[in-house]
């Protein structure tokens, strides 16, 4: 029979391996993302007024989906490195559904916040895709390249989601009659077709026996990232003058004490903490979580930045289409970054390629301190940063399952997520407060301070350069296909 298939360069088309139908229907799945990302954010302003709550309870909403995110993520992928990554995927896909299609019938705050938290379950998904292409991929020795292939692709679909999320919704929210529900039920109808796409079309990869999941472990981990998370979500709402949020903080940082010693003793523990402290793993984790400060926490902070009055002596004055053109922009640029990675990877190597993109987010965040009184200059320093950005995203969880051993590549790359998710807390936290007490020094009501924002800009610019310094810790030829195990013939045959 003729194959109809497409073919996508660097995958094979055979019976084993990475092929270009598994890229296709994961593509589909990041696509999905990408809309749950973009989809709900033109909408907010509506979605307060549907709910009848004021514009600062939304942060409820965001703070609620971190946290769950921060904690599920490494128990669902360690769960698919015991039991299959596509069994989990699958059941992730199926929770994102029903919270999906519980925030169209969502009238009030309770429920909303709920449904909302749950739906972040979506996050788990890349950290899943990354762990079933390099399974793939590990059985034709080329596991490591194949997938740094890939997950630039996949982030491709993820920030193209995002653009089409972005611009749909309020296309469809105008063409509904300003609908509320019917408009939420798009990302819906989305989420449950994506999950047949992972049923009929994704290959399960090879599960681990005899594994055991670590429930105390596990317990004592979800612990202290709730007690981190929620103390940086209330140092953002409650301030740093506030004790308890702090004692919070300390009280997570100290649980992981215990934690340590308790996995040092399991034979299969929850994280394995000496794969952990290799020299392969522990800088692309802490790398993952100094990012997340200006992935995740330094965009409300340029989109307000873009938005403020000229009056203030700073700002750009831009109107809403202007700041969506902005961060398409950003979004785009992200996109080159993700597709530039592998290629850079294989002129130099793996490590080179992540330490030069490291050194883009910080260049394009401290270009911020001397240049942002221009709209092209904001233009051109969020490009900059954003190669770099785009790149990470997909090269990071992927540099993590390279370093891991086998059985262990979901849970590694679910960890880069989890770091990732922790440092945009913190960011967002720090950010919060800093731009706050900067508010008194603006002359219209809503603005900071542009010393807030210097602030901003240059821990976003020192967090990536912390990470360049480390990542030179890599053996150089980390990542490599060449240092990728194969599996035993057996197993490589099935």
């Amino acid at each position: 029979m003729t194959s109809t298939t497409p073919r996508v360069p660097g995958f094979r088309s055979g019976a084993i391996g990475v092929t270009a139908s598994l890229i296709g229907f994961l593509f589909l799945v990041e696509i999905t993302s990408g809309i749950l990302q973009g989809y709900y954010v033109p909408l907010i302003p509506d979605l307060v007024k549907h709910l009848g709550i004021h514009d600062a309870d939304f942060n409820w909403f965001e703070a609620a989906q971190l946290l769950l995110s921060a904690i599920v993520v490494p128990v669902l992928a360690k769960l698919g490195d015991m039991m299959g990554h596509r069994r989990i995927l699958l059941i992730a896909t199926v929770v994102t559904a029903g919270a999906s299609w519980w925030l169209v019938a969502a009238g009030d705050f309770t429920s909303f916040l709920i449904a909302w938290a749950l739906q972040g379950f979506y996050v788990v998904w890349l950290p899943l895709e990354v762990a079933l292409i390099f399974d793939r991929g590990r059985r034709t020795g080329r596991a490591a390249s194949q997938t740094r292939r890939a997950a630039g692709l996949l982030v491709v679909a993820l920030e193209a989601g995002a653009i089409i999320g972005a611009l749909a919704s309020g296309v469809v929210f105008g063409a509904l009659g300003e609908n509320v529900p019917l408009t939420m039920a798009v990302p819906a109808v989305a989420v449950t077709l994506v999950f047949f796409a992972i049923l009929f079309g994704v290959p399960e990869s090879t599960p681990q026996a005899g594994r055991k999941l670590d429930i105390v472990g596990f317990t004592m981990l979800t612990f202290a990232l709730l007690l981190i998370t929620s103390g940086l979500t209330f140092l953002r709402i409650n301030g740093p003058g506030t004790w308890w949020v702090w004692a919070l903080v300390a009280l997570g940082v100290l649980a992981f004490l215990p934690f340590g010693r308790w996995e040092l003793r399991q034979p299969d523990p929850a994280i394995d903490l000496r794969v952990l402290r290799q020299p392969t793993m522990w800088p692309v984790q802490v790398t993952a979580g100094l990012i997340g400060i200006s992935l995740l926490g330094a965009q409300a902070p340029l989109s307000t930045f873009a938005g403020t009055d000229p009056v203030n002596g700073y700002g750009l004055g831009l109107g809403a289409t202007s700041r969506s053109i902005l961060i398409g922009v950003y979004l785009i640029s992200m996109i080159v970054g993700a597709l530039l990675f592998p290629l850079f990877s294989r002129l130099a190597s793996p490590r080179v390629a992540l330490i030069g993109a490291t050194i883009l987010v910080a260049v394009g965040y401290a270009m911020f301190l001397p240049f942002h009184q221009e709209t092209w200059q904001v233009f051109v320093n969020m490009f900059i940063a954003g190669l770099g950005s785009g790149a990470l995203v997909g090269a990071l969880p992927a540099a993590a399952a390279a370093a891991a051993p086998i059985g262990q590549t979901g849970i590694a790359a679910g960890l880069t997520n989890t770091t990732k998710t922790i440092g945009g807390s913190f960011a967002s936290a720090v950010f919060g407060v800093v731009l706050f007490q900067g508010a008194s020094q603006a002359v219209t009501a809503t603005a900071s301070s542009l010393s807030g924002y210097m602030t901003v800009w240059a821990i976003c610019a020192g967090g990536a350069v912390v990470a360049a310094v480390l990542l030179f810790f890599v053996p150089k030829l980390a990542f490599a296909d060449a240092a990728v195990p194969l599996e035993e013939p057996a197993a490589a045959a099935r």
